[in-house]
């Protein structure tokens, strides 16, 4: 397998690992208090970070995967532009990669369990959440249903009956009733760096890898900007 550059900025943190043949080389993350904004300025220092510790040139990337979204909107931006930025230095194709998915499979590996459906809650803010339901057989991470926004409250009645085996996401800080849609919960609460690189060289394998000018951001939510009503009132989108 290539060795693969990770990177996630899609929360209030900044991760970045480097693996080759599934085995993580060196990784990095860190909670920046400066807010999303602030991963722009530390993240390309994290990968030169990550490359020494690795002893590996930038030369030696082969791709580079980042996560993709759901997420903050601002965050996402991040990742993208500097994935776009060193891999077209490189002439090295890129693969976005599914955040809650990369979430899910960190739970399904911590759980530990040979089969498992993971759902995966991350909060949106503004009452909502982002939502991806998973099949982990101990193997390979399956996706059931993709990323998706909806209030925390319409999950809970919609899902009530439709239990997964295990939760996880940061949403269970602001919902704990959510709590009662999975069998068990983990504490992972953002995505990690090191499982976007192992969903990255999955994604390199099966031919899901595109052009750095063609990498994008997966919003979700399509909304942006607020109407003047709503600025009124104090109402604040996701950054």
């Amino acid at each position: 397998m290539p060795l693969i550059l990770a990177l996630d900025t899609s929360s209030e943190w900044c991760g970045v690992a480097l693996l080759h043949d599934d085995e993580v080389l060196a990784a990095m993350s860190v909670a920046r208090a400066a807010g999303f904004a602030g991963h722009s300025e530390h993240v390309l220092a994290m990968v030169a970070e990550v490359l020494q510790r690795a002893g590996r040139p930038l030369a030696d990337v082969a791709a580079i995967a980042f996560g993709a979204g759901p997420g903050a909107f601002t965050g996402l931006r991040v990742a993208c532009a500097v994935t776009q930025g060193l891999a077209l230095g490189l002439g090295c194709p890129v693969v976005p990669v599914d955040c809650l998915a990369a979430m899910a499979l960190e739970c399904a590996v911590k759980a530990g369990e040979p089969s498992s459906e993971v759902l995966i809650v991350q909060d949106a803010r503004m009452a909502e959440v982002y939502v991806g339901r998973y099949r982990f057989d101990g193997r390979a991470l399956a996706c059931v249903e993709a990323p998706f926004l909806i209030g925390a409250a319409a999950l809970v009645a919609q899902c009530s009956s439709d239990k997964a085996d295990i939760l996880g996401g940061s949403a269970l800080l602001v919902a704990p009733a959510l709590a009662a849609l999975a069998r068990s919960t983990t504490a992972t609460d953002h995505p990690d760096a090191a499982f976007i690189g192992r969903l990255g060289a999955i994604g390199l394998a099966q031919g899901d890898a595109v052009a750095a000018k063609d990498a994008a951001p997966i919003y979700v939510r399509d909304r942006v900007a607020l109407t003047i009503d709503e600025r009124v009132r104090g109402v604040r989108l996701p950054a």
